[in-house]
């Protein structure tokens, strides 16, 4: 099993910033994706930003230029740690931020995999972005 704890969220005002973190331990494996997913109100869970094992990276449109993701891998691959920096925050990042660890899947292209319900999920966080 894997086991995804997050911390980082809380309360913001429009404009600020926060820093979520995810580290996975358990049964890992190497070639993954790790990212963030968000549950806004009243929404479905949604893509926020996800970083392959490789490097490569996709964001959703809502976030591009104000969300950064990395990743750090410990060297014994006893745990990956995932963080979200976000910035120029606004309203409309309400929601609770969802951790995720997927495989990688051969021949599948990162938006194809990172549009499936799959993997092993944290609790959530949540983000108050409000004055």
């Amino acid at each position: 099993q894997v086991q995804l704890v997050e911390s980082g969220g809380g309360l913001v005002q429009p404009g600020g910033s926060l820093t979520l973190s995810c580290e996975a331990s358990g049964d890992l494996f190497s070639n993954n994706a790790m990212g963030w997913y968000r549950r806004a109100p009243g929404k479905q869970r949604e893509l926020v930003a996800i970083m392959t094992s490789g490097g490569n990276s996709l964001y959703a449109d809502a976030v591009k230029g104000r969300f950064t993701i990395s990743r750090d891998n410990a060297r014994d691959n006893a745990k990956y740690t995932v963080h979200l920096q976000m910035d120029s925050l606004n309203p409309e990042d309400t929601a609770v931020y969802y951790c995720n660890l997927r495989h990688l899947i051969a021949d599948m292209g990162l938006r194809s995999l990172a549009s499936r319900d799959m993997g092993s999920w944290g609790q959530g966080t949540q983000v108050n972005v409000s004055s």
